[in-house]
């Protein structure tokens, strides 16, 4: 990938310096123009003289700009060699164009609520009308003012965010989530590094009693702190000034507010295709495999090869039956047995035979498959 990277760098680099000199080159014909009318109106008889000089300069600078971009497009042309050098697959072959047939109302769905998520609420709604979906204004909404929040938390500004934390904190209680005492922790700090020490302290006795069941170590530390506020930055409690709570403070407030909604912190569509691009140079070894055998896989609910993926895209939990060695699915969910021990439901009617009583593979228990129970992870 190395000289992928590098190469691109290159166009990158070529980019941005053809963008430059074409803005230079279009702001000089703009100055030649006005330079041009003043001149006619101080001196309306050399109207020939200064047209001509004006084309000339026109000419002049246009020259450069396509030449500039000749060269942008050599770039770019080696590039694609490189690209197309690097890869000769065909991913074609590592994709099922059936698998969204008339489905095209899901896919537009998906990517509208992608911008939105994302804050592009401007390009969200002209395509929610071009691809005449109705998605309710109550999403667009709420996430308009998760950015509002998140941008004042980016300004080390707290306070819509406390707000916000506070009309929702039997919520965020339920789900176990320590942001409301974080964002008064932050504020807190913010007064201690200001040389507020009185109004910290009075901060401290009105929020903190709320958060002592849970965070009392952590309040012990905090008003720990305030013997050191004026030398907060070489004192045991230093940690309290990383940036890096700040930014920690900006993902726990989306993740819980996408929580309190429903949603899933991160975008459906982002995580799909990461996933999609780490599997694929998988799926295409396999595919590769099993069309020089003339082999098709034919199971849908699942891939012929694991894809190896970083715990945190890993959502549900994945069983794998010891006995047949198979992922569990719905049609066959994992299977308790009396003993505790868990096999799959094809494992276990191959087992048991009918209604016939069976060893446990793993110890001496026996039992029947109507004893057995299904579990949930």
């Amino acid at each position: 990938m190395d000289p992928i990277s590098k190469e691109f760098s290159k166009v990158e680099k070529k980019q941005q310096e053809v963008a430059d000199l074409t803005i230079d080159n279009i702001d000089k014909i703009i100055n030649e123009i006005r330079e041009a009318q003043k001149r006619l109106e101080t001196d309306p008889a050399s109207i020939g003289a200064t047209l001509n000089e004006l084309e000339q300069k026109f000419k002049e600078l246009t020259a450069k700009t396509l030449e500039s971009h000749k060269e942008l497009q050599k770039v770019i042309v080696r590039y694609e060699k490189i690209v197309d050098k690097k890869w000769k697959n065909d991913i074609t072959i590592a994709s099922n164009p059936e698998v969204f047939a008339d489905k095209e109302k899901v896919l537009n769905t998906t990517v509208a609520l992608h911008f939105i998520r994302e804050g592009r609420f401007e390009l969200a709604n002209t395509f929610i009308k071009e691809a005449q979906l109705d998605i309710p204004d109550t999403i667009q909404t709420q996430f308009h003012e998760m950015y509002q929040i998140l941008g004042d938390i980016k300004l080390e500004k707290l306070e819509s965010a406390i707000e916000w934390a506070r009309s929702k904190s039997k919520e965020l209680e339920k789900r176990g989530s320590t942001l409301e005492f974080e964002l008064h922790r932050q504020r807190y700090v913010q007064l201690l590094i200001d040389d507020r020490r009185e109004e910290a302290l009075a901060y401290a006795r009105k929020k903190f009693p709320l958060f002592h069941s849970r965070h009392i170590f952590d309040i012990k530390r905090l008003m720990c702190a305030l013997a050191f506020s004026t030398r907060l930055l070489t004192s045991p409690y230093k940690d309290l000034l990383s940036s890096d709570l700040w930014i920690e403070l900006q993902n726990k407030f989306m993740r819980d507010f996408c929580n309190l909604l429903g949603m899933s912190s991160e975008s459906p569509l982002y995580i799909s295709v990461t996933v999609g691009a780490t599997a694929l140079p998988t799926i295409l070894k396999m595919a590769t495999i099993m069309k020089e055998k003339k082999n098709e896989w034919s199971q849908q609910d699942e891939l012929p090869v694991e894809v190896p993926l970083p715990d945190y895209m890993r959502y549900h939990s994945i069983f794998a039956c010891p006995v047949s060695k198979e992922q569990s699915t719905e049609k066959n969910p994992p299977m308790m047995l009396p003993c505790g021990h868990v096999i799959c439901q094809e494992s276990l009617n191959k087992l048991s035979r009918g209604n016939s009583r069976f060893k446990c593979p793993y110890c001496p228990h026996e039992s029947t498959a109507n004893q057995a129970l299904r579990i949930y992870f």
